[in-house]
């Protein structure tokens, strides 16, 4: 006998039949759709040097989905007919910090496999996932490759002191030879956050650097033009990695090395939008919040947000889904 009123959770939420939710546009991947761009989850936080959850983070990040809709204001964008699909989480090892990096390059080697022209978008995890990450991401194409580095720190700390980590995902890229430094953009970075020596180390690399206190004098605006020009230079395509810690501490209190002095969120949403939309840019980053030690979930939900942000470029880039 049919109970009244006695639905499924999913059924039984309110639901508007006027609107679109995040939820319910950005469902798993069916096996069969052709997809533009896909949500991958990366829960890896045993290599932060800090506490960390943010192994936690796919999945809050997920359950935020159901905070916002797919129409942008802002940008005039709908994002509900643009063919983003969630592919699931990589599988870590239990203990093992470097075999759980490598799945994350075997991972996304396979991914580039099955699907030639998507644009991956990795939840993390700490931001050792990107190492491996771009290493896959160089092989997809012939030549060179520029990546925009947003982040409080630079992440080249030597390798003697502590093994491949959080801290030191692009000196290793450096060293490997994955990215040159002529190539390499470093947006917001902050002060007291940094040793002399790692700043020495990039400078003298060629990394091009961007300090918090720059983004306030020069104004976002002109950072992109000429990153967007650095990293693009002589190269076939563009990594965006964003560790959410660049944001002020004030905006961002779930990640766990929170400080005062960075961005605010409208510092970084035109320059996540404006990279949506360069076809250049073929992959990106979020990583390093730690639900554990956030605030009503403030610092996920500002990770969807941008998240979504920068698809509204990507939207941009086929007239027929605006």
């Amino acid at each position: 006998m049919e109970i009244p009123f006695l639905y499924s959770p999913e059924q039984a939420a309110f639901r508007d039949r006027l609107e679109t939710k995040v939820s319910h546009w950005l469902r798993p991947w069916d096996g069969a759709e052709s997809v533009l761009a896909a949500v991958i989850g990366v829960p890896l936080s045993k290599s932060s040097i800090s506490h960390s959850g943010a192994s936690m983070t796919p999945a809050a990040v997920r359950a935020a989905f159901k905070s916002f809709t797919t129409y942008s204001l802002d940008y005039q964008v709908d994002l509900s007919q643009l063919p983003v699909r969630d592919l699931g989480d990589i599988a870590m090892h239990v203990t093992d910090i470097p075999a759980s990096h490598k799945r994350i390059e075997e991972t996304m080697r396979g991914v580039y496999s099955k699907f030639p022209g998507l644009l991956p978008i990795l939840i993390g995890g700490d931001h050792s996932i990107s190492a491996p990450s771009v290493r896959a991401f160089k092989d997809r194409y012939p030549g060179k490759i520029g990546i925009i580095h947003f982040d409080a720190h630079h992440d080249v700390r030597n390798l003697e002191d502590g093994g491949p980590s959080n801290g030191t995902s692009f000196r290793q890229l450096l060293e490997e030879g994955v990215v040159d430094g002529a190539n390499l953009v470093q947006i917001g970075i902050r002060g007291f956050m940094n040793a002399r020596a790692y700043h020495n180390y990039v400078t003298e690399r060629g990394v091009t650097v961007f300090s918090a206190r720059d983004v306030r004098r020069i104004g976002m605006a002109e950072i992109m033009k000429q990153a967007l020009q650095i990293a693009g230079n002589g190269t076939s395509a563009v990594y965006v990695s964003f560790d959410v810690d660049v944001i002020d501490q004030a905006y961002a209190p779930g990640c766990p090395a929170i400080g005062t002095g960075g961005m605010n969120p409208w510092d970084v949403m035109d320059a996540l939008h404006q990279l949506g939309t360069w076809p250049q840019v073929q992959g990106i980053d979020f990583v390093c919040i730690d639900p554990t030690q956030d605030v009503r979930n403030i610092t996920s939900r500002l990770a969807v947000q941008f998240m979504l942000t920068f698809l509204t470029g990507v939207a941009l880039r086929s007239p027929e889904t605006k």
